[in-house]
């Protein structure tokens, strides 16, 4: 067995110095060496790659998958070596000052090293590395704790009572009383242990519960699997370079050594971590054949292909041709998602009076995308914090469903049912796409208080129910021309949502269509009734949609030009001597969004004049609905004034937005400020 551990030492040694930790690991006693300081625990990080190590020497690569923390003695020993024959670090004494990290890069891709907690059974006895994944859904804030300390023998005249004989390090799923008590005995004369205060090293450490990424099809509201799963939280601990590598909200997968932690007579399963890795999956590189062949039979308008696309959208629980407008925005929200920081998002709130309709289909349309999130009424939209469950009495972050929805969509259901101060909250997230947690010192054992700032990186949807008030939404006229009455919300929510929509059919006159479709669902849920679902099913939307929002845009100057010309001439004419403009500063930035999306879902790379119409279009429904008519004047149902039955009716949708680009022209040229828009006709 000597013969055994001494030549994976040398194996150990050969494989530093090929990879080139060698080389790290003199870098890093060097500066504990320029320090002149003497510490109780010198700590090495060493990367591993198993298959390299394996190749030198199968026993090897065998301890370091199965029993990592002789594997790490081994390493300890090897280091120890060359730090005394380099002479490295002067200040070190003896071998147990050395703590070495083992990080693996990779585990074999095998069943055995996957670890799941919605799998029976939870190995956490074998104290080997496993590899998993899930998503953030609670982080507290960084504490400290022992990384290693020294102790001495209390009997003056035993030789143990100075020196670094006695050095207790830290171990993967150890608690702090396992690294630091007061019941020690020394070895040699059996007389008391106690701590040398001046050589206690500290480490960060933060506690993060993950759950498995399967989580989120349970948070849809709708979903064509059928399958059941158990879903259980897991804790996390990231420690010291790991502490602070991961957000709410992201996926990561970890490689590290599950434990059984006891706090009490309660018993959490967790797992100590040793590396991080964001997981970012790539969208499809392609799309399927009915999408390409519908592309190539519109080729030839930049409307035809996004109008199809919401003339036949979510035909599994609406006819096709119904809802078309509020297709197409949902279908714009969809592809305008990402997770950057400075990214354009699209909100939808859409005024109803059939919620039932309008709920089947937006909880529809969440699901095409990985993180579509229902907020669930019975927790929180935006983040919470509380005492952390783990006894150590510290802040945790609970991320709640906006965060959750990272990079994709938070349905939060009928805007009417929050209260006065949740209202407030999500107007103040709206506007700025960030949310503040103040954390009392006081309250969770921190000498100071602190304030954590999260960034909101999601597009938010929502209705209101004109039947749930007292208050009639109706139609105005004797107020302004196309203006509803939504004094229920305040003025400033309406306008951090950006998009308002009216759903075309009000309760008391459904379409036939429409009531066919209900009815023949109720009987039998299952039934594909329209030939569509067949040709574009669920699964080649949500592929399509990925690969649309994964396309990198850029505005033409035509666009631009469009843009700004519209903003500035609707700033003139939508103002009053009292409130000044009606129209936010944010709306520029809507247009954009809006603009870039259609280009999006329209699969070019560059938004033209045609993209900047759609997006005009819909900012001036939504502008009406809030505000009334302006000098601009579309009709009621400026995108899809036709029903799109045939060719010839996309045809003259074609003619009447041609027109309508004509009379935005000679709008912006009557009351922009000119020298923005060429209005030659082509």
């Amino acid at each position: 067995m000597e013969e055994e551990i001494q030549k994976m030492k040398e194996i150990g040694l050969i494989y530093l110095d090929r990879s080139g930790g060698l080389q790290k690991f003199m870098h890093d006693c060097k500066k504990y060496n320029d320090s002149k300081q003497s510490y109780a625990v010198y700590r090495f990080v060493i990367s591993i790659n198993p298959s390299d190590i394996a190749e030198l020497d199968a026993t090897l690569g065998n301890y370091i998958l199965h029993n990592p923390i002789k594997a790490a003695e081994i390493f300890q020993s090897v280091c120890f070596v060359a730090i005394k024959t380099l002479s490295l670090i002067e200040q070190l004494q003896t071998e147990a000052q050395i703590s070495i990290l083992l990080k693996p890069t990779h585990l074999p891709p095998l069943p055995s090293y996957v670890l799941s907690l919605s799998a029976f059974p939870f190995n956490y006895t074998s104290h080997r590395f496993y590899m998993s994944e899930g998503i953030v859904i609670a982080m507290g804030i960084v504490t400290k704790y022992t990384q290693g300390a020294r102790f001495l023998c209390t009997e003056e005249t035993c030789p143990f009572s100075e020196g670094f004989r006695y050095i207790r390090v830290h171990l993967p799923g150890a608690t702090e009383s396992a690294t630091v008590r007061n019941d020690f005995v020394c070895s040699l004369c059996s007389s008391p242990l106690q701590e040398d205060m001046k050589f206690r090293v500290l480490g960060d450490k933060q506690i993060v519960e993950m759950i498995d990424a399967k989580v989120l099809n349970a948070l849809k509201g709708y979903s064509n699997n059928k399958s059941h799963f158990r879903i259980q939280a897991f804790t996390v601990f990231l420690r010291d370079e790991l502490a602070n590598r991961m957000t709410i909200g992201n996926h990561y997968k970890i490689i590290g050594i599950p434990t059984c932690v006891q706090n009490g007579p309660q018993a959490t399963a967790c797992i100590e971590v040793s590396s991080v890795q964001l997981c970012k999956p790539n969208g499809p590189s392609f799309i399927g054949e009915n999408f390409k062949y519908l592309l190539s039979l519109t080729s030839n308008s930049c409307w035809r292909f996004t109008a199809m696309l919401a003339n036949i959208f979510a035909s599994q629980v609406v006819p096709p041709g119904t809802y078309n407008t509020l297709k197409l925005a949902v279908l714009l929200s969809l592809v305008q998602t990402c997770e950057k920081e400075s990214a354009d998002y699209l909100d939808l709130l859409v005024v109803t009076s059939d919620t039932l309709v309008i709920d089947r289909l937006l909880n529809y349309s969440i699901c095409l995308l990985p993180h579509g999130i229902r907020h669930p009424s019975s927790s929180d939209i935006f983040p919470s914090v509380s005492k952390d469950k783990h006894g150590t009495g510290s802040a945790s972050i609970q991320a709640g469903s906006v965060l959750l929805a990272k990079g994709g969509i938070c349905y939060i259901g009928d805007l009417c049912t929050y209260k006065k101060d949740k209202l407030e909250l999500l107007q103040s997230v709206l506007e700025s796409r960030t949310t503040t947690l103040f954390i009392p010192g006081k309250k969770y054992g921190e000498e100071a208080d602190q304030q954590v700032t999260i960034p909101v990186q999601t597009n938010f949807w929502s209705y209101v129910d004109v039947d749930s008030s007292s208050k009639k939404h109706t139609l105005k006229d004797s107020f302004l021309i196309g203006q509803m009455d939504l004094s229920l919300l305040p003025p400033n929510l309406l306008d951090g949502f950006g998009l308002l929509l009216y759903d075309e059919f009000p309760s008391c006159r459904l379409s036939f269509p429409l009531v066919h479709h209900v009815l023949k669902k109720a009987i039998n849920p299952e039934a594909t009734l329209y030939r569509v679902s067949q040709q574009f099913r669920t699964q080649d939307y949500e592929e399509f949609i990925l690969f649309a929002k994964n396309l990198h845009v850029e505005m033409s100057s035509e666009a631009e030009n469009l843009i700004q010309g519209y903003y500035l001439a609707s700033r003139r004419v939508r103002r009053d001597s009292m409130h000044g403009s009606n129209l936010s500063a944010s709306a520029l930035k809507l247009l954009i969004s809006l603009s870039k999306a259609h280009t999006k879902l329209s699969l070019r790379k560059k938004v033209l004049e045609e993209d900047a119409l759609i997006a005009i279009l819909l900012l001036e429904s939504s502008l009406t609905l809030k505000h009334g008519k302006s000098a601009l004047c579309i009709e009621p149902n400026a995108l899809f004034p036709f029903d799109l039955s045939n060719e010839n009716s996309l045809h003259q949708r074609d003619i009447y937005l041609q027109k309508c680009h004509h009379h935005l022209l000679k709008f912006i040229s009557a009351y922009g400020p000119g020298g923005h828009v060429n209005t030659n006709e082509e």
